[in-house]
């Protein structure tokens, strides 16, 4: 007999949703082929057989919450199946029960690591509807993603027990469902027909979660790429990203005049990402005792050094050269002589970190990101510029995985991108530094006694003054700008 256990899901994740199983008991399997899907608070898991065989035993069905190295199921050599356990007696619930089904609970799933609430956000089937197994029943809102919640079995929706709006806790009790699709009452074809294609011009249903991020931006036609044309999130994310076509957009009637301030202000509630994102930020600056230093960088020589040789190494590498290779360098460099800046504190401890984490901030059609790309330290500008641009590109795709945002010891942040010319970044707890980047820009400046109009940057450190003095943070920025106005720096490690 060989054991099916839950694999590593990777750093401080402790524990993981069945999603779906793709093979029931007694049904035969290959060594590496896929058994089931694993769902984290931001990734999902696919976990291959680890031997040929016979799937003997489900232990853990879709739905159980699993922990690392948890036993899913068991596969038999001998290609005898076991006979699977019977599922427990559902406990009475308040719905009136419908003859020849059986209760089921449909509960909240796994929120992913510390999340231990969400928001009812919508509910797709209202009571006495039918669904099929795994269609999507509601959608809840935590503080990081939308989690979709699908239908453990085909059945008719009997109760709501958490309506749109209300808080639910991980493993809490969302409706309750009967497994005799058969009891529902016929819903009347032509509404149940028409509301997805006024919707979206065609029968197939789209994601709900892409029809949420949709309507939440105004969006109509976006191309699916799903099964028969089915809108992914993914679809609606790219539209987000794509330039929109100039339109007319017609003038709103003029609303009566005692209405007129009413009709002024539009009150809607914070998500419950939004109310994380403030309520993070707010608690960075309450914890750290955060100062922002400043400095100016003249451009000139990187600028230079990279117009020489930027078709060269494309040309070698595959990849084109970036300035943020330059500032990733020189913030290496600079993080060796000042090490304070790339440590933490850890309750009455500094730990200081031999190594170099680098986040990238990254702007995305649903917020900014900081993919993290671990030992910069020991990476080369081709393999720098090729790991931004990776990361880069699964951020706007929104496929970055928990794993690549974690880990960090120092953030870059380029606003510049945007065209601000100064601003105060704030830390990314429990980092000590990061630096702001800002825009180009052409200035006079007085150069040997004579004005000259240079490319210049002003850039911003912000720091953790609990453990890293003024003169570090100076001397950390200074470093950074003399390594940027002369890259020669970078090669004799001065």
């Amino acid at each position: 007999m060989t054991e099916v256990r839950v694999p590593t899901l990777g750093e401080s994740v402790t524990e993981a949703t069945v999603a779906t199983w793709f093979k029931k008991p007694g049904d035969t399997v290959a060594q590496d082929e896929m058994l089931c899907e694993l769902e984290t608070d931001k990734v999902t898991v696919e976990v291959p057989a680890p031997a040929a065989g016979t799937l003997s035993e489900i232990v853990a069905n879709e739905g159980d919450t699993v922990g690392v190295d948890a036993l899913l199921a068991q596969i038999s050599a001998g290609g005898e199946a076991a006979p699977t356990k019977a599922a427990p007696a559902p406990q009475a619930q308040e719905a009136a029960p419908v003859s020849g089904g059986n209760e089921m609970d449909i509960m909240v799933p796994t929120l992913g690591e510390s999340v231990t609430e969400a928001t009812v956000s919508t509910w797709f089937k209202k009571p006495g509807e039918a669904f099929v197994a795994d269609e999507m029943l509601c959608e809840l809102e935590t503080d990081k993603v939308s989690v979709e919640v699908p239908a453990p079995a085909a059945g008719v929706l009997t109760t709501v027990l958490a309506e749109e709006g209300a808080t639910v806790e991980a493993g809490g009790k969302l409706a309750v469902m009967s497994t005799d699709a058969s009891a529902a009452p016929a819903p009347a074809p032509a509404a149940a027909a028409a509301a997805p294609v006024a919707a979206s011009g065609k029968d197939v249903e789209d994601a709900p979660s892409a029809k949420k991020l949709m309507a939440e931006n105004n969006l109509t036609d976006v191309q699916g790429t799903g099964k028969d044309g089915r809108v992914m999130k993914e679809d609606v994310l790219k539209a987000m990203a794509a330039p929109a076509p100039a339109t007319v957009a017609a003038a709103p009637p003029r609303a009566p005049v005692a209405a007129d301030q009413a009709a002024r202000e539009e009150r809607v509630k914070m998500t419950r990402l939004r109310q994380t994102i403030a309520r993070r930020l707010k608690e960075s600056q309450n914890t750290a005792a955060m100062l922002t230093t400043y400095n100016e960088v003249d451009m000139t020589e990187v600028m230079a050094l990279r117009n020489e040789y930027k078709d060269l190494f494309l040309k070698k590498h595959g990849v084109k050269l970036g300035f943020m290779s330059f500032f990733t360098k020189a913030c290496v460099h600079a993080l060796k002589e000042v090490p304070e800046v790339n440590a933490e504190i850890d309750g009455t401890d500094v730990v200081y970190k031999n190594y170099v984490n680098m986040g990238i901030a990254a702007g995305t059609p649903t917020g900014l990101v900081v993919p993290v790309l671990n030992d910069t330290d020991q990476m080369s500008f081709a393999e720098i510029e090729k790991a931004i641009a990776e990361k880069g590109a699964k951020a706007r795709d929104g496929k970055l995985s928990m794993e690549e945002m974690q880990g960090g010891t120092f953030t870059i942040s380029n606003g510049g991108v945007y065209g601000s010319l100064m601003s105060s970044p704030i830390l990314n707890p429990p980092q000590s530094g990061i630096l702001g980047m800002h825009k180009i820009q052409d200035r006079p400046m007085a150069i040997k006694g004579e004005v000259v109009i240079r490319p210049m940057m002003y850039l911003a450190l912000s720091y953790d003054h609990r453990i890293v003095d003024g003169k570090g943070a100076v001397t950390f920025l200074v470093r950074v700008k003399e390594a940027l106005e002369d890259p020669r720096r970078l090669l004799m490690d001065l």
